[in-house]
């Protein structure tokens, strides 16, 4: 699936909405990494896992994945020589914890999940690691009871500073440092014990100024009453700190002799985590598992677009058995992308293994690949335009299809003159079949539904219009060709019948009425010539012309035609411009020898311009690419 279907669609947005069900960050990071896959067996496989976790959260409504966190940044440190700190410890000690209850309530549960039963067997208990942590550490610090020397270690402090505790109390009684304390109260600071003193005392208290406040108005010192005591309990916490290391690196050792295991185990919740946000999903949306088949057919009953809220309308659409594809017609705003982007979503949902909300019954399709033209890919940087960024999405189309692939096109061949325009669409859209695509496209050329209508692998539908109010319905009517309703709108806002019903008989006949009605003011005034001095100007290709309206030369490229329209060359361009506006300067007789070849006056600019022409959409290339398109056929 390239990325451009993905975005058009819209699959990354459904996949934030299942994200958000995950209880940790090893789901949200397989989410993350999961795109549709293209095997029948694999997609059956992520469904199938998504209906049993649905089951499983039907059965007993709870799964115990609490406690699971993302580990990965802790494997990660220990693998490039880290001691884990208490807290990290902890957070490993949980997951195990979690590991091993998953693990547990997998067991039994054979007959509503074989498959995701199955998974637990591959989790391994660590039972002594997971208890080893529990034992030694305690309050995000390592227990006194870890270790018979840490616990001796601790007495001691605990006995060193109860004596610093008691000098400095005697120190705070003591009337003769009454007026230079700040408070009376002992204050740790930098792990020692001090006194406040006013910083205009400072020199009056024997002892070392530890910290001094933010606003100088206090110095912390540690009297030299407790100096000793002091250095004894700080080499006291030196080897605190040791023998609290050697219990850190202790159960750090036993993690990682066991990383393999639990690699394999993080494998394992992180897919548990990721199934059950799938199921947790597909239960809040009603989502039904479809049934799969890899040769095209799409039956889509009551489907709903995932991303939309509130009251949606919705789609039953069908394609890919009685015909290979299916022309939507309606008017503007009547959901016809809508339509598109529905089926297209709900096919890469099935494929990402998601239920889809959907009813019982419904259809999709596995397809290999799915291409999308779907809006304006206009870029200003590329000096592509509208069509012709359509066009180079059509012809990456072409060729890459194959059997397996579901095309679906917006408004094919607009952006351009119309008849061109649907000649290239019909073109395009027996291409993708002749290639064994599945096809959906919307249009509101009459062209193409005609072709439509006259094709027997080729079907139509129409969105459905509400006539009296103007309104859509967005729903979708298979067999029925719609229409864009500009003759009923046209009519509702106040154009005249006689108005409606020439437009609608130039459709069928292209007769025109170019004459005046007799009583209007407009005067057509002619220059009236005798017969016999009438005379049509006939123009050859070479002939230099003068543009009446630019009044500048130009060289005739094509001859007339049956309007009387020719093309000349112009400032390095090819314009067609009426007879009656131009004039004759020289014969190409009087310019060019009698056997010089014309062609070359154009031949070198053509094939210099022909790229860029493509580019911007002209109608000269596009003419080209339409033969080519003959040819290869």
């Amino acid at each position: 699936m390239n990325n451009n279907t993905l975005e058009k669609l819209q699959f990354e947005e459904l996949k934030e909405i299942v994200k958000s069900y995950c209880v940790s960050g090893l789901g949200k990071k397989l989410i993350d990494k999961l795109m549709p896959s293209t095997n029948i067996k694999v997609v059956e496989k992520r469904l199938s896992e998504t209906s049993e976790g649905r089951e499983l959260l039907g059965s007993s409504n709870y799964v115990p994945l609490d406690g699971i966190f993302n580990i990965d940044n802790l494997i990660t440190a220990i693998e490039k020589g880290a001691v884990l700190e208490p807290e990290d410890l902890g957070v490993f000690c949980n997951f195990l914890r979690g590991c091993r209850k998953i693990k547990e309530y997998m067991k039994g549960k054979e007959f509503y999940a074989p498959t995701l039963s199955s998974y637990g067997d591959n989790i391994t208990e660590l039972r002594y690691i997971e208890e080893e942590i529990e034992y030694s550490i305690k309050g995000n610090r390592v227990d006194s009871n870890a270790t018979k020397e840490l616990k001796k270690i601790r007495k001691s402090i605990d006995i060193v500073e109860g004596r610093i505790q008691e000098t400095l109390n005697k120190f705070l009684k003591n009337s003769a440092y009454k007026n230079y304390i700040q408070d009376f109260f002992i204050s740790k600071r930098n792990d020692r014990f001090t006194i406040p003193i006013k910083a205009a005392y400072k020199n009056h208290v024997d002892g070392t100024i530890i910290e001094v406040s933010s606003k100088g108005s206090t110095v912390f010192i540690e009297p030299s009453s407790v100096s000793k005591n002091t250095s004894e309990l700080m080499e006291l916490k030196a080897q605190e700190s040791i023998e609290e290391y050697k219990v850190l690196a202790t159960i750090t050792g036993m993690i990682f002799e066991s990383l393999k295991q639990i690699k394999i185990n993080i494998e394992v919740i992180s897919e548990y985590d990721m199934i059950f946000a799938k199921a947790k999903y597909s239960r809040a949306i009603c989502g039904i598992k479809p049934k799969l088949n890899d040769y095209g057919y799409i039956n889509i009953i009551k489907g709903k677009h995932p991303l939309l809220e509130g009251r949606v309308v919705p789609l039953d659409i069908s394609v890919g058995k009685d015909y290979r594809t299916l022309i939507i017609t309606g008017p503007n705003a009547g959901g016809k992308t809508v339509v598109l982007k529905n089926l297209g979503l709900l096919t890469l949902a099935t494929q990402a293994g998601f239920h889809i909300p959907a009813e019982e019954g419904t259809e999709i399709a596995v397809f290999e690949k799915i291409f999308v033209d779907i809006g304006d890919n206009q870029s200003i940087e590329n000096s592509l335009s509208t069509f012709s960024s359509h066009i180079k999405n059509l012809a990456s189309m072409i060729n890459g299809c194959n059997r397996s692939t579901l095309i679906i096109c917006d408004e094919i061949g607009s952006g351009t003159e119309p008849n061109e325009g649907a000649a290239i669409a019909i073109a395009v859209l027996e291409e993708f079949y002749h290639s064994g695509c599945i096809t959906l496209a919307t249009t509101h050329y009459g062209e193409i539904k005609n072709f439509s209508e006259g094709h027997q692998d080729f079907e139509n539908a129409a969105m459905q219009f509400e006539n009296e109010t103007l309104e859509p319905l967005y729903k979708l009517v298979i067999g029925k060709s719609g229409d864009s309703n500009a003759f009923w709108i046209s009519r509702k806002m106040g154009i005249s019948d006689s108005v409606i019903e020439r437009a609608q008989s130039y459709i069928e006949n292209k007769n025109y009425n170019y004459s005046l009605v007799r009583d209007s003011k407009v005067k057509k005034y002619t220059m009236v010539e005798e017969p016999s001095e009438i005379k049509q100007e006939t123009y050859e290709v070479g002939d230099k012309v003068l543009l009446l309206e630019k009044n500048d030369y130009g060289i005739v490229y094509k001859t007339a035609d049956k309007l009387n329209n020719l093309v000349v060359l112009y400032k390095g361009s090819f314009i067609e411009v009426n007879d009656k506006r131009i004039k004759l300067e020289l014969k190409a007789k009087e310019l060019y020898p009698e056997d010089y070849d014309m062609d070359s006056l154009f031949r070198c600019y053509k094939e210099r311009k022909l790229e860029r022409d493509i580019e911007r959409g002209s109608k000269k290339a596009l003419k080209k690419i339409q033969k080519e398109i003959r040819k290869n056929k």
